[in-house]
């Protein structure tokens, strides 16, 4: 978790309050005056916010972890993703410590979940491609190809995909890597549009 900072924004005193604490040592803790400041403060760590009420705006933060702050519980209605908490003032700095570990652990693991493939994004979790702003929903044997395919710099032949996916022999008399990969091109170019996904040549399948 030393990799992780967590971004106080609009509140100085809480901010200096956390420093002291024993219990967020292993944080670096910074403070903002607002949401722009921080977000232009481009560093490689990954950033924890912490918004209070007159400072919250979620639009410019996407799907990264915050908690909210707040005098008043309604604000939890503006919460979407697993990645986001609320704590209704007073509370205790046990309950915030809690979230801060909750909310980083859960990005983490969303996080490496996460999988790189041409243009698409793979979610091995959700078992879901996806592109801009659309996804489509995958088998397991779907995914598990594809993941092989971000792990290959090499067109991937027949042979390997039957072993590494279907644990299947090596002459295993099947058709099943070409069926899969008909359906699945069909599904890609329906949610897509895309009609060049998964080619194929002599040395095998590649994207």
């Amino acid at each position: 978790m030393s990799n992780f900072s967590i971004s106080v924004i609009g509140n100085k005193i809480f901010s200096e309050i956390i420093r002291e604490i024993k219990l967020f040592y292993k944080f670096k803790i910074k403070y903002y005056e607002n949401i722009d400041l921080c977000i232009r403060d481009d560093t490689k760590e990954n950033k924890l916010f912490v918004f209070f009420n007159n400072s919250f705006d979620k639009k410019k933060i996407n799907d990264l972890p915050y908690i909210l702050i707040t005098e008043t519980s309604k604000e939890e209605k503006k919460l979407f993703t697993n990645f986001q908490e609320c704590l209704k003032i007073p509370f205790r700095i046990l309950d915030f410590e809690k979230k801060v570990i909750s909310l980083i652990a859960k990005y983490k693991f969303k996080k490496n979940s996460l999988i790189n493939l041409g243009d698409y994004i793979i979610d091995k979790n959700e078992r879901k491609i996806k592109r801009n702003n659309l996804e489509l929903q995958l088998s397991e044997k779907e995914i598990d190809f594809l993941v092989l395919f971000s792990e290959s710099n090499q067109p991937i032949n027949r042979n390997l995909v039957l072993k590494k996916v279907w644990k299947y022999s090596e002459d295993a008399e099947t058709h099943t890597v070409e069926t899969h990969i008909h359906r699945l091109r069909k599904k890609i170019l329906k949610k897509f549009g895309d009609t060049n996904f998964i080619k194929n040549k002599n040395e095998g399948y590649y994207i």
